[in-house]
């Protein structure tokens, strides 16, 4: 795996459940922009062509709660930066920066993600 994403990549974010962190999510049951703000870069499980049913069997093994996915594409239309980040215990470990220079993702960005975000599981 390299640092290559292509725009129809999809990627998957873990998001506590409303009854675990309610500022997650709004009253109508779809996502808040808050479930994408981090600090640190927004914290994804890069796709890589996977069929989505073993991304969801490998995430649901390290995370509570939903599963999410969008496209790369949809963060380079805000320019945001997508960066493949591999850790020791996750290969498919990437991030999702505001910009090269600002991990933490603008309100609009965040906004923007949360209302193209597909609850997968």
């Amino acid at each position: 795996m390299d640092n290559k994403f292509t725009n129809t990549e999809k990627l998957y974010r873990a998001i506590y459940p409303p009854e675990v962190m309610e500022m997650f999510w709004k009253k109508d049951g779809t996502l808040s922009s808050a479930a994408f703000a981090d600090a640190n870069g927004l914290s994804v499980d890069r796709g890589y062509n996977r069929p989505e049913s073993e991304v969801i069997t490998d995430m649901t093994k390290r995370f509570t709660g939903r599963i999410v996915s969008l496209y790369v594409k949809n963060c380079l239309d805000i320019g945001a930066i997508v960066k493949y980040l591999p850790s020791k215990s996750n290969k498919f470990h990437s991030e999702i920066h505001g910009s090269e220079t600002t991990a933490l993702l603008s309100k609009s960005q965040r906004f923007f993600l949360a209302a193209r975000a597909v609850i997968v599981h």
